[in-house]
């Protein structure tokens, strides 16, 4: 059954620390009900490369079945790696996968969920040892009430509402998904027995569990705004992971985020994720460094709800399946992730609102030819990662876009007629090697996103040349609306004059600039003064040896939290120290012959230190006690003269995640690491033999790094950025008994659900025990 929570015990034992350091690949993978086996084997291929920084093969799409099972045996070969098959429907599979999982004798593990016992069976039937068929039942009735207790009341279950719950989780049935969801919705009730009640009998009188039902209830009970917002995760396919911002910039274009004053539109986006969230109707699926969502998706149960809603909304038309027909009644919007075998432009529906290109083919000529005189209404158009390789000239029926997302797409042009869409709020360029915009771009007054930057990931990593950013002529001032712009080149392409204009774009909340020289240091400090709402700031120098002087930025902006400053400073601006709400630092090629760390030390909230490419030109860094009390990760790279690093007892008492990279003279490990209690990794790329050498198991250096879960080496194997592989130190920690050790990953475990999804910390409560067992049984027997 949907909701008993496999995927959820599933991903606990994929991403538990003892089973990370247990086998040297890991592979989650989600598998659609209609996948084909070829679909199967790339996908493994590319988040094997993905996964291990390596390249993936240019001829991959080509690649027959039996090329592409030679290509993931020969990754599996040598190591021991752990497989997650989620959300398998098909008894087949088994035998499909077979042959591309080598049993090479050296522990290695596949975990397969299903709601469907024969998929189970079928794997004894193939070439497989040691199946183990665990089959999950519903909670039992004291943790059934734990869980809602903790998810509508937040904890104690006040007693007038105690038979009014009972009888509720009574109803669920002891499915985890239905308790989460029923909760949710009763939290955001007011805390009445008449309001209670009522939810109570629209479940029905009886006692037999409706997954279907229970999750229906809790989207009519959803405030009308946020229904558009909901049903907009049917859209995506199945088991899509959706990123936050496309998300919301998706539900801003088409209207469906509210004004409120004093907020800005993303902000009141955010809010009503967060509610989905709370209502259990939405699943975290990444956390930022700051606690901000980052990815999300839904239930798949849950989606087939929405999708049946949608359909009897007319809300969006999916077209996930080749040879589909288009020829549908009225709807407003088109999911395309299978556009060869369609023509798409003969449908009758000419008031779409929306089209999303989910297929990983060459879009048909016909389809893009008529966009613009098919499809008048459009609001939202994107393309993510499609193979688009160019944009129609004709884009001047489009009046209503707003949203035309082209990111990760191999478009490098843009037509004139772009200026056209006077109504365009957002034009995602991320990853395209558009570098230049027409002139008649400064006719979108309304436009209010603008990422542009293509970087080299293909090449020797250069901090400054790393990224391509946009050249863009006069008449960036007329975009008084944006809020977000990054990257803009400032050398030789409209110089100081271009830099004045942006003391126009007051609204900016984000802004990133390269190639900025001396002679644009003064102007670009008085522009940035003028943004009193600029967040993020991100200024590079047109060359190492180019010398910023940016003291002239006397008032800056107050609510800074994220800055990136990239070439020589005569010294640390000294209005740096004083942003009080900055959580995120990273300085490069500043040269700074004094250690920064006295002056930067009193930031209350940095959460991010990077100190790269001789930031810090000293040889010795002191990390003193009472400075950075928030600060989570420090990263310290190609710093050529850093010989030692000294850490008072009791200093960054925060501390989680400590990397070198590339620091040659820094020969010796840090002996005042010990200090640092709490630091969950520790990394090493590039770093001198010796170093290297002394905390191996053996070594004279191993004991001060025996408190650290996670010790990671990065050894490069080529000369491209992606070239490297990964290896594992050993620690007291990772050697300790094994009930010991498992009562520490548990409570790692917790701790990490608490921070991703609160909803993880509630389903852990039952799952305890079993979770044991499952972790004995796969990997430890």
């Amino acid at each position: 059954m949907g909701g008993l929570g496999k995927t959820t015990l599933s991903n606990h034992v994929f991403h538990n620390q003892r089973v990370k350091k247990h086998f040297d690949y890991r592979l989650f993978i989600t598998v659609s009900q209609s996948y084909t086996v070829k679909e199967l084997l790339i996908e493994m291929v590319k988040k094997f490369c993905k996964d291990n920084k390596k390249t993936i093969p240019e001829d991959l799409q080509e690649m027959d079945k039996q090329t592409l099972i030679k290509q993931v045996r020969q990754y599996l070969q040598l190591k021991r790696y752990l497989v997650l098959f989620d959300d398998v429907w098909k008894d087949i599979f088994s035998h499909d996968i077979e042959h591309a999982l080598i049993n090479n004798n050296k522990g290695s593990r596949i975990i397969v969920t299903t709601r469907i016992m024969n998929v189970a069976k079928s794997f004894k039937k193939c070439n497989f040892h040691d199946v183990i068929v665990l089959e999950l039942q519903p909670l039992p009735e004291n943790k059934a009430l734990e869980l809602f207790y903790n998810k509508a009341f937040r904890g104690q279950c006040p007693t007038e509402f105690e038979e009014l719950s009972n009888e509720i989780v009574l109803k669920c049935g002891g499915l985890p998904l239905a308790i989460l969801v029923i909760g949710g919705l009763l939290s955001t009730k007011p805390r009445t027995t008449i309001e209670w009640r009522k939810v109570s009998q629209n479940l029905g009188i009886e006692l037999n569990l409706n997954l279907d039902k229970i999750l229906s209830l809790s989207y009519d009970d959803l405030p009308y705004h946020l229904k558009s917002c909901m049903l907009y995760f049917g859209i995506y396919p199945e088991d899509y992971t959706i990123n936050r911002k496309r998300l919301t910039r998706q539900w801003m274009a088409e209207g469906f985020v509210r004004y409120e004053e004093r907020k800005t539109l993303e902000d009141v986006a955010e809010e009503y994720l967060t509610e989905l969230i709370q209502r259990s109707l939405v699943n975290v699926s990444r956390v930022g460094f700051d606690g901000k969502v980052k990815s999300c998706q839904v239930h798949d149960v849950l989606r087939e709800v929405i999708i049946k809603k949608m359909e009897d909304l007319s809300f969006c038309h999916l077209i996930h399946k080749d040879n589909e027909q288009v020829t549908v009644g009225i709807t407003r919007r088109f999911s395309i992730a299978a556009v060869s075998n369609n023509d798409l432009i003969n449908t009758s529906n000419k008031g779409i609102r929306a089209i999303f290109i989910f297929d990983k083919g060459e879009l048909p000529k016909d389809f893009m030819d008529g966009l613009s005189k098919e499809f008048k209404l459009l609001k939202v158009l994107d393309f993510e990662n499609s193979l688009l390789n160019s944009i129609p000239d004709n884009l001047e029926n489009l009046f209503h876009l707003r949203y035309l997302n082209l990111s990760h797409t191999k478009v490098t042009v843009l037509p004139r007629s772009i200026g056209k869409l006077v109504n365009l709020e957002t034009l995602d360029l991320r990853q395209t090697k558009v570098h230049e915009l027409p002139k008649e771009i400064k006719s979108l007054t309304k436009l209010r996103l603008l990422p542009v930057y293509y970087r080299k990931y293909e090449g020797q990593y250069s901090m400054l040349n790393f990224t391509d950013g946009l050249k863009m002529q006069k008449g960036i001032g007329s975009l008084t609306s944006l809020q977000k712009l990054y990257f803009l080149e400032a050398v030789d392409h409209g110089g100081v004059d271009l830099i004045q204009e942006l003391e126009k774009l007051t609204q900016l909340r984000k802004l990133g600039i390269k190639r900025v020289g001396q002679v644009h240091a003064n102007a670009l400090c008085s522009a940035i003064q003028e943004m009193k709402h600029l967040e993020s700031l991100n200024i590079g120098a047109k060359d190492k040896d180019e010398t910023l002087d940016l003291n002239f930025l006397s008032n800056p902006p107050p609510n800074l939290r994220v800055l990136n400053l990239k070439g020589k400073l005569t010294n640390l601006p000294n209005w740096i120290p004083n942003l009080n709400c900055l959580v995120k630092l990273r300085l490069g090629l500043s040269n700074f012959e004094h250690d920064p760390l006295d002056s930067l030390k009193k930031l209350p909230y940095l959460l991010r230190l990077n100190l790269w490419d001789d930031a810090f030109a000293g040889d010795s860094l002191h990390f003193q006690v009472g400075g950075f009390p928030m600060l989570k990760e420090i990263d310290l790279t190609r710093l050529n003269k850093l010989s030692s690093i000294s850490i008072d007892k009791g200093a960054l008492p925060g501390l989680e995640h400590f990397r070198f990279k590339n620091n040659p003279q820094l020969k010796v490990l840090p002996q005042d690491l010990q200090n640092l209690k709490d630091l969950q990794f520790l990394g090493f790329a590039e770093m001198p033999a010796e170093l290297v050498d002394s905390i191996e198991i053996d070594g004279p250096c191993h004991g001060i790094i025996n408190h650290i879960p996670f010790v990671q080496i990065r050894e490069n194997v080529g000369s491209q950025f992606h070239d490297y592989r990964l290896r594992r130190i050993r620690t007291k920690i990772n050697m300790m008994p094994e009930t010991s050790r498992f009562k520490f990953s548990l409570m790692q475990l917790t701790t990490r659900c608490t921070l991703n999804s609160i909803n993880c910390q509630f389903v852990l409560a039952f799952f305890f025990c079993f979770l044991s067992f499952v972790v004995w049984m796969l990997f430890f027997k």
